[in-house]
């Protein structure tokens, strides 16, 4: 009988994604790796927070996320930030890239995780860049929400 595996192990998040983009939509993607990167990523050290999403010859790649050179692998190591391919359903494919293109949209990577499996899953959000209004908007709210907060735990 094999292990029991915890729910999921978080990898990487690009916790300024929620913050530069206003995600509408999020989509659970596969990646295919190459056997270092899976072992350097079970030790944490993979980087998403300048990475994207992007159509290349009608799929997805990720682009410019940096999974570190796995130490034990001598000679077969890999390129730590080469383009990996994201493994998703025809129509999630191309109702993505419908909304790329006509609405002008982006694909930013949110989190990078093991699923309860043990399988390496990347979370996209399909968002909207916001504007500097928009950003200063949000950290009013995010401020006024922490201030409340505090008030309601003193006053009890």
């Amino acid at each position: 009988m094999a292990p029991k595996r915890e729910s999921g192990k978080l990898v990487a998040e690009n916790r300024k994604a929620r913050y530069s983009y206003e995600i509408e939509d999020t989509i659970e993607a596969g990646i295919v790796l190459t056997g270092s990167e899976v072992k350097s990523m079970r030790t944490g050290k993979a980087n998403i927070a300048e990475s994207y999403a992007s159509n290349e010859g009608g799929e997805l790649f990720l682009i410019n996320a940096h999974v570190a050179e796995y130490k034990g692998a001598a000679r077969d190591g890999h390129d730590p930030t080469r383009h990996r391919k994201l493994l998703l359903h025809k129509k999630e494919l191309g109702r993505l890239l419908g909304a790329i293109q006509r609405e002008g949209m982006a694909l930013v990577p949110l989190r990078l995780y093991f699923n309860a499996r043990g399988i390496a899953k990347l979370q996209l959000g399909l968002g909207r860049g916001k504007k500097i209004y928009d950003k200063r908007e949000t950290e009013k709210k995010r401020d006024w929400e922490r201030q409340k907060g505090r008030l309601m735990r003193e006053k009890g």
